[in-house]
């Protein structure tokens, strides 16, 4: 994860400045400043404000500027955070118990990009629960790389779909119908435009595009 810069952290420093020290909108705000080590509790408090819609008690008129705005986070991060918090709450709650989060074992907690990659292979169709198994065991007990975790959850996917052939051959078969529909409709109405083919011809091939828009279905 990246640091915030300098003069982020300085318009941030100001914001809480005003701010009651135990409300939650200065939590956040403390939580971004220590964003690499506490991405699970900036998270949280994301999840929260995105839940009761807090943010527009505070001036802002979505979840998205107020992260953009206040925190200066961009919404695609912002999202993710909120994501992987709530799949960790959800699917693995045992990772955001305090005596986890604590412990020596947990020194290098997996970050938030991490956890979206989790997430991703959970509701990956074609992966089971052993392959989930092993990207969760990847990222929390081994301490992989996430760029390294992406490119073992491609390689399952890929494997899983050669194990496959009937649901691969489907696919080739699909795209293969899509782009030739795609081309056949260019050429058909080019041909119409510039009448360089019979009106029999068109029919035709008008015909031959219901039918392939039919293997669509």
């Amino acid at each position: 994860m990246q640091e915030l810069k300098t003069k982020s952290l300085r318009n941030i420093e100001e914001k809480m400045a005003d701010l009651d020290r135990n409300s939650l909108r200065y939590q956040i705000l403390e939580n971004v400043k220590n964003f690499k080590t506490s991405w699970i509790e900036l998270g949280r408090a994301f999840y929260s404000v995105w839940k009761d819609k807090l943010y527009k008690d505070w001036g802002y008129a979505s979840f998205d500027i107020y992260t953009l705005r206040e925190t200066g986070l961009k919404k695609q991060t912002a999202l993710k955070l909120l994501r992987s918090y709530y799949f960790l709450e959800k699917e693995e709650p045992q990772y955001l118990r305090p005596d986890y989060v604590e412990s020596s074992s947990a020194a290098n907690i997996p970050g938030y990009e991490a956890i979206d990659v989790l997430r991703l292979a959970k509701n990956k169709k074609g992966l089971d629960t052993d392959d989930y198994g092993k990207i969760k065991k990847e990222i929390f007990e081994d301490g992989k790389d996430v760029l390294a975790v992406k490119k073992d959850l491609t390689a399952l996917i890929r494997q899983r779909q050669e194990l496959d052939p009937q649901e691969a051959y489907q696919k080739r078969r699909l795209a293969t119908v899509k782009r030739f529909l795609g081309t056949l409709k260019s050429l058909k109405q080019e041909a119409e435009l510039s009448k360089l083919l019979p009106a029999p011809l068109i029919k035709e091939t008008a015909d031959l595009i219901r039918k392939l828009e039919s293997e669509l279905r």
